[in-house]
């Protein structure tokens, strides 16, 4: 993928995340935009990176372990997105900036013990299940007090907020009312966990329904194919 087709590719999405926040009066600053680069090669990531993306994010344990530190340009994040197994979590000291995905205490335990292990503290967003969809990750919206004072209370975790997959569908109202639900949930937890003092954290929104997302309240979204093109699986 050539420079040109990418800087084309990151400037129109960053056109539509401030239109969106435009539309609901939020600042275009307050959004993070996260470049999914999951099966991505390294070279696409420094394409990326060279035209000003500056978050990352990745899927799979593996995939960190591989590509991280080997990438690790000033100022980036890295974000892991994906369903994590506790026997992955060791992949990731060191490589990954925030985890986005904790949804069981038996996980959040992994992750406190082994970056612990490493005198590392990481921030931590809960997954919640918002749709309620038998094939998705995360917890029932029930359980996201529950989980996220869990993770508050780990020593070398730092709850910071919130995580979902909208439903799959192209019912732009269902999709509004899940993000509509999570962003109340947010700040429900949020008044009663609090969040270290760090600005909380709504990730939500894709390549498909980011712009709702903004319109909804998310700070993070997490765009794969609009930036980098299609996956070779």
């Amino acid at each position: 993928m050539g420079t040109s087709t990418f800087a084309e590719r990151l400037s129109q999405i960053q056109d539509e995340v401030a239109e969106a926040a435009h539309r609901v009066g939020r600042a275009t600053e307050d959004i993070t935009l996260i470049g999914v680069s999951k099966r991505k090669p390294v070279e696409d990531m420094q394409q990326a990176y060279n035209v000003g993306l500056r978050d990352f994010g990745e899927n799979r344990a593996q995939e960190v372990r591989d590509k991280f530190p080997g990438f690790n340009p000033d100022g980036i994040v890295r974000h892991f997105i994906g369903h994590l197994q506790s026997n992955k979590v060791k992949y990731l000291p060191g490589r990954v900036d925030i985890i986005h995905t904790i949804d069981s205490t038996r996980i959040a335990d992994a992750v406190d013990q082994r970056f612990g292990g490493q005198d590392l503290c990481i921030p931590v967003l809960v997954e919640i299940n918002i749709s309620g969809e038998a094939n998705k990750e995360g917890v029932e919206p029930a359980q996201a007090m529950e989980l996220a004072a869990y993770c508050a209370e780990k020593p070398n975790l730092q709850f910071q907020g919130l995580m979902t997959i909208g439903p799959l569908t192209s019912d732009a109202a269902r999709i509004r009312r899940a993000f509509r639900e999570m962003m109340l949930l947010s700040e429900q937890v949020v008044k009663q966990v609090g969040t270290s003092g760090k600005t909380a954290i709504l990730s939500m929104g894709m390549s498909s329904d980011f712009k709702i997302a903004i319109e909804e309240g998310a700070t993070h979204l997490r765009v794969g194919t609009a930036l980098f093109g299609a996956r070779e699986y």
